[in-house]
């Protein structure tokens, strides 16, 4: 792929129309507005860089009958944000398929022992039958809230996750909530995140912020000292370990980590979160929503960190650091400086097997913008990237971090992305474990970028050092020369196609 970002763009317009071309002219119509190009902007950003500008429309419903890679809101509530609270039973209310294919598939790492005061790896189902969608399961999830609590007493309070049949049949889940949470006096949160909600799984996050904003804040008195340097991390989830590795840096250079939202997170943590003197947000997409309600109900000043590669590693923690003075931004220059030689090494060792490698990223939230710089401070090229569920600002935010010329995808449909993929033929594809497959089968490499490919953590001066290795891994891998992709094979006689 050629690094001159000018004529990238006029081979990835071309491409565009290409794929356009094939739909009927309703669907093209539809769809060229969520597809573009990166342009050089105007706006000048903080630093004083030029901005591009990814203009592409979002957060709007799939087009039907398209295969679309987006989840829904019940994924976004139990999957995302409420799932990793680790001393909380979250009951999926409704048939078993959603609890079953949500049960423990992100990796959110968490301290404790499952079944006694941890709860993150297990499934809660009400099972709902064609009896319960007709008489309601009001009196089902009493019996369900009871059993719980019998056999894990342990436990520090119980969600709700409806699923699509209780928003239908109108379940009074809240009503519910209400009478155990008296009976039991602990703390139960209903969530109506029936997934038919919204356009994709981004809205079960906005419902799920809420809840915690109305079930969860202010209901109790909080025994809890709060210090000079207290900071929560939110939009964390620790997926192979990533909050580990975030904590551990901002306590090296003098914070308090008082809270996690949510991944190896306690309920505790959640209640105590207003007592805090900064949120800090990794992913945006996700909890912006309650960030913005601390600030304006208890004047907590929020901002955006990210802890993918060095290069962001420093401009975050100092930036973080000059919101506290003097003392905390001498305690991260040091940290910055003992680092470096790791950094160092790793770029020594990496950039010259990767150095002008192009990748494209179809992620969900913050991802397809985050990690950009982890892969320039490698010496790769981001030459694609796009969201799952992403609005209008994250696609602003990305402008930070794409230069000129970078094809943008918003909610990319299968036979788009194949398409988007054959004709730029990038040297990897970051995406999600439903890409994967089909990808590597075209003979691209290919890293599963939601959960880590099984591997992580890659928040942080350590996890760079394991991104760096997953990234050469795969890209490098010998598998790549040992066979043709199908469309370049000779054909041969054909017993000799049959013995194969």
């Amino acid at each position: 792929m050629s690094l001159d970002h000018e004529n990238d763009g006029a081979l990835h317009e071309k491409l565009i129309e290409q794929v356009l071309s094939r739909y009927p002219d309703k669907a093209a119509k539809r769809r060229k507005k969520h597809l573009s190009v990166a342009k050089s902007g105007d706006e000048a950003g903080k630093e004083g860089e030029i901005l591009s500008e990814c203009d592409v429309k979002s957060n709007i419903k799939s087009v039907p009958g398209v295969m679309t890679i987006r989840g829904c809101a019940y994924a976004g509530s139990k999957g995302v944000v409420w799932g990793p609270v680790k001393d909380m039973v979250h009951i999926s209310h409704g048939p078993v398929g959603c609890g079953q294919y949500s049960w423990s598939q992100r990796r959110n790492y968490y301290v404790g022992t499952t079944g006694i005061d941890t709860f993150v790896t297990l499934q809660f189902t009400s099972d709902f039958q064609e009896k319960d969608i007709v008489f309601g399961g009001d009196k089902k999830l009493e019996k369900i809230i009871d059993e719980i609590e019998e056999l894990f007493p342990l436990n520090n309070g119980i969600s709700i996750q409806s699923e699509c049949p209780i928003g239908l049949i109108g379940d009074d889940i809240e009503a519910v909530s209400r009478k155990k949470a008296d009976e039991h006096d602990k703390t139960i949160v209903p969530v109506r995140c029936e997934g038919f909600r919204g356009v994709s799984q981004s809205l079960g996050h906005h419902i799920a912020n809420d809840a915690i904003r109305d079930w969860v804040l202010d209901k109790k008195e909080v025994d809890f000292d709060a210090g000079p340097f207290d900071v929560n991390i939110i939009g964390d989830y620790n997926i192979g370990g990533d909050a580990w590795a975030s904590r551990i840096l901002l306590e090296e250079v003098g914070l308090r980590v008082v809270g996690n939202w949510s991944g190896d997170a306690t309920l505790a943590e959640v209640e105590r979160a207003p007592k805090a003197k900064l949120n800090l947000i990794h992913c945006y997409r996700s909890m912006n929503y309650i960030c913005r309600h601390m600030e304006e109900k208890y004047g907590i000043p929020w901002m955006e960190y990210n802890f993918f590669g060095p290069s962001q590693i420093e401009a975050s923690l100092r930036k973080i650091a000059k919101h506290f003075g003097p003392t905390i931004e001498d305690k991260t220059e040091a940290v910055i400086a003992k680092y470096r030689p790791l950094v160092d090494a790793v770029i020594d060792k990496y950039w010259p097997r990767l150095k002008g490698k192009t990748v494209m990223l179809y992620v969900g939230g913050l991802r397809p913008r985050h990690v950009i710089t982890a892969y320039e401070d490698l010496g790769m090229e981001i030459v694609g990237t796009g969201y799952e569920f992403a609005h209008n600002d994250d696609y602003q935010r990305t402008g930070h971090y794409v230069k000129e010329g970078t094809l943008i995808y918003d909610d990319v449909t299968g036979y788009e992305l194949e398409r988007f993929i054959e004709g730029i033929r990038p040297d990897l594809v970051g995406s999600g474990i439903k890409e994967k497959y089909p990808v590597q089968k075209m003979g691209i490499p290919f890293r599963q970028m939601h959960s880590w490919d099984y591997s992580g953590p890659y928040h942080g001066y350590d996890g760079f050092a394991i991104f760096a290795r997953d990234m050469d891994l795969a890209i490098n891998s010998p598998v790549w020369d040992l066979y043709d992709a199908p469309w370049k094979r000779k054909a041969g006689p054909p017993m000799a196609m049959a013995a194969e």
